[in-house]
């Protein structure tokens, strides 16, 4: 029992993670229809400006996190209105092309400026004491992590399911053209939704450090995970998201615990015999 309950907080914990900084890339695939392979490369801009602004300028973690995402999204909006504004109008190809060519362009802006070793981003003391849970001691870290998932799956359901934000941006997928000319500004929702991903994916790069290190090749080493959660769930469905990001991680961490040696073929199998199954995810519309 003590190693089920070991396995169920360390694989919520872990798909907490996964879902923040998928769900962006869930949002821009299924909502705006856009291949946004560069999904991971704002997480990566995120933590390494966090680890810039507490290791080499001082700042305190509670001031640097938000700086950093500040700092993410107004990166995620120069980007939009420079770049993705003229991929959105490509082929499924070339925004794959695109999209991964911009990936390397970040990792090797990265690897220039801070190195290709890991990136370290300091918890503050109030986040290194734990808690006793009686089966366990929970790091106060794993517990703002899971905290931090709820709070962004709530937000992301109220805004995007149940707001006139949320009524707009589908609106300006299902016809680009009549919702501009209902007088909605469809640049400014496409920009507005891009950022909220980067902005989520950002936060999830930052509070995910201590389990999905950052370091200049993070968009490539995690990018077939990203698409795996996005895939399961279902693109374009937040709780969809959700659960995937929750079950994979579960799943993943009793792996790891139970089979260390077959975890990674277990997990992918188990992933491919669903999508077989299920092509459109779970919550996922055919």
């Amino acid at each position: 029992m003590s190693l089920l309950l070991n396995i169920a907080v360390d694989g919520i914990a872990y798909g907490m993670i996964l879902f923040m900084i998928s769900v962006g890339l869930s949002v821009t695939m299924g909502l705006m229809r856009v291949i946004n392979l560069a999904h991971g490369a704002f997480a990566l801009v995120g933590g390494a400006v966090a680890h810039t602004l507490i290791l080499r300028w001082g700042l305190g973690y509670y001031v640097a996190v938000p700086l950093a995402i500040a700092v993410t999204i107004g990166s995620a909006f120069l980007s939009e209105r420079l770049l993705f504004r003229r991929i959105y109008r490509l082929g499924e190809l070339q925004q794959v092309l695109s999209t991964i060519g911009i990936t390397f362009m970040v990792i090797a802006a990265v690897n220039k400026l801070l190195g290709s070793s890991l990136l370290s981003i300091p918890l503050p003391a109030s986040l290194q004491h734990s808690l006793d849970l009686g089966f366990r001691v929970l790091p106060a870290h794993r517990l703002v992590v899971i905290l931090a998932g709820i709070a962004v799956i709530i937000g992301l359901v109220l805004t995007l399911d149940r707001s006139r934000f949320g009524t707009r941006l589908r609106a300006s997928v299902d016809n680009r053209n009549i919702a501009s000319s209902l007088g909605i500004n469809t640049d400014r929702i496409y920009a507005a939704t891009f950022c909220l991903g980067a902005g989520l994916a950002a936060l999830g790069g930052i509070l995910g450090s201590e389990l999905l290190p950052v370091d200049a090749y993070y968009p490539l080493r995690y990018m077939v995970l990203f698409l795996i959660v996005v895939s399961v769930g279902g693109m374009g469905s937040i709780t969809g998201s959700f659960a995937a990001a929750l079950a994979l991680g579960v799943l993943e961490t009793a792996s790891r615990y139970l089979i260390p040696d077959a975890g990674t073929i277990v997990f992918f199998a188990l992933v491919m015999a669903l999508l077989a199954f299920r092509p459109a995810g779970l919550l996922g519309k055919a």
